[in-house]
């Protein structure tokens, strides 16, 4: 098996509008996204830091960097899974979201999750 396929992470992301948190005339437009993270590689990893760039349908951008997620560093042993829930608010009704974790395999290395773009969006807006 190939050294790419040693540090292997795959991520998949399943996003809901949250209409209870958001005032749609304030501008404030509340989404939650859930990760699931699973190690599809073939040695132990765990997740140090992470990275989101949030696009706004204005075209105002935020980047985010922190430890960990929601608290946690969790280390995964080859074919298993993390997920949790997050949240953002965003000032116009339709955003995207995209980033990377960054892991350190047990072997020291250190290499990249990448997370593709996905979509925010008010339940409507986009056809």
């Amino acid at each position: 098996m190939g050294e790419s396929r040693k540090y292997d992470i795959t991520v998949t992301v399943q996003t809901q509008f949250l209409a209870d948190q958001s005032d749609e005339e304030a501008n404030r437009h509340v989404f939650a996204y859930h990760i699931s993270i699973v190690n599809t590689g073939t040695i132990a990893a765990q997740l140090l830091t992470r990275h989101w760039i949030i696009t706004e349908a204005d075209g105002k951008v935020q980047e985010v960097r922190g430890q960990g997620v929601v608290g946690e560093q969790p280390s995964l042993q080859p074919g298993q899974a993390y997920g949790y829930t997050s949240g953002v608010a965003l000032s116009s009704p339709v955003g995207t979201m995209h980033g990377s974790y960054q892991f350190r395999a047990e072997d020291g290395e250190c290499f990249d999750a990448v997370v593709d773009q996905f979509v925010l969006s008010v339940p409507r807006v986009l056809h």
